[in-house]
């Protein structure tokens, strides 16, 4: 199998997960061979040729991050501190997740894909994955798993314990056949 991981990251708590993910899918099966690329430089074309495409990002405003959402944070962590923010990602000021969704060229039959978010803990906090997951539906993916939401203790994180621990349980299932046998179907 081959599988592509995709994911926009500002603190490096979505690249963890996506990392997580990525070692889930090769424990469960070795011969998979697995891509992780951030959004920023990961090839539209080149992550849909996988028979299976996860992305993921941040949830910003209660949603998938743009470019006007990652640069109020991106302020507000200067603001925060008093100087620019040292520890972001790499490409964390974009394009990020949304953008590439919108390059993604249309899925050959059989593809599957999922989606993934890091999110606060709070139920009024929002998550990205589930409008990635519509958007990789509309691109003609089949959905491999409900998206999934991963818990950050703080809006720079860290992750909350376990949390990697359950991406990669995740990631594995995935790359099982059928993967968790979610059905995107009404």
């Amino acid at each position: 199998m081959k599988a592509s991981v995709v994911y926009e990251s500002m603190f490096g708590n979505t690249r963890q997960v996506a990392e997580a993910i990525a070692a889930g899918i090769r424990e469960a099966d070795p011969s998979a061979r697995v891509t992780v690329a951030r959004a920023d430089t990961a090839q539209p074309d080149e992550a849909a040729a996988a028979g299976l495409l996860v992305v993921g990002g941040p949830t910003h405003v209660l949603r998938m991050s743009s470019p006007r959402s990652r640069q109020q944070g991106l302020q507000a962590a200067q603001k925060a501190t008093g100087r620019p923010h040292h520890d972001l990602e790499p490409g964390a000021a974009g394009p990020g997740m949304r953008e590439w969704l919108l390059a993604l060229p249309p899925a050959q039959p059989g593809r599957r894909a999922a989606a993934f978010d890091t999110r606060l803990p709070s139920r009024l906090a929002g998550g990205a994955a589930r409008s990635a997951a519509r958007e990789l539906r509309k691109h003609g993916y089949q959905l491999a798993a409900k998206a999934e939401g991963f818990v950050v203790t703080g809006s720079e994180g860290p992750l909350r314990d376990g949390e990697l621990d359950r991406a990669r349980k995740w990631g594995a299932d995935l790359a099982r056949p059928g993967g968790e046998g979610y059905s995107d179907e009404p």
